[in-house]
């Protein structure tokens, strides 16, 4: 029992620090996989780091000009829906505003 508790301690004092990689890092990274026709794993084990990372980086969008494209895109497409919108509603107010009064006739034609 004294021997677990014993080993337990020394894993928890031996936890690893988390590594924070640099944007830049992660888009050349990124850029090298994509570029150099080599696998992630190659690619990973020249740079130390783990191969899961290239994958992530890849997807998040942190790498490079994709991440920008990506935010623009998504900004574009807020403002569309914003400009379609306004235009349903000018569309429904002029339909209101040129159909021809129903006065004293109640609506009969004549």
């Amino acid at each position: 029992m004294k021997e677990t508790a014993v080993s337990k301690e020394k894993t928890v004092s031996k936890a690893k620090t988390r590594k924070k990689y640099d944007p830049t890092f992660k888009r050349e990274a990124v850029a090298l996989w994509q570029n150099s026709g080599k696998s992630a794993r190659e690619i990973a084990q020249q740079l130390g780091i783990q191969e899961r990372h290239l994958y992530d980086w890849k997807t998040t969008g942190v790498a490079g000009p994709q991440g920008d494209l990506r935010a623009e895109n998504v900004a574009l497409r807020q403002e569309l829906a914003l400009v379609r919108q306004q235009r349903d509603i000018l569309k429904k107010t002029l339909g209101i505003i040129s159909e021809p009064l129903k006065s004293a006739t109640n609506g009969s034609p004549r």
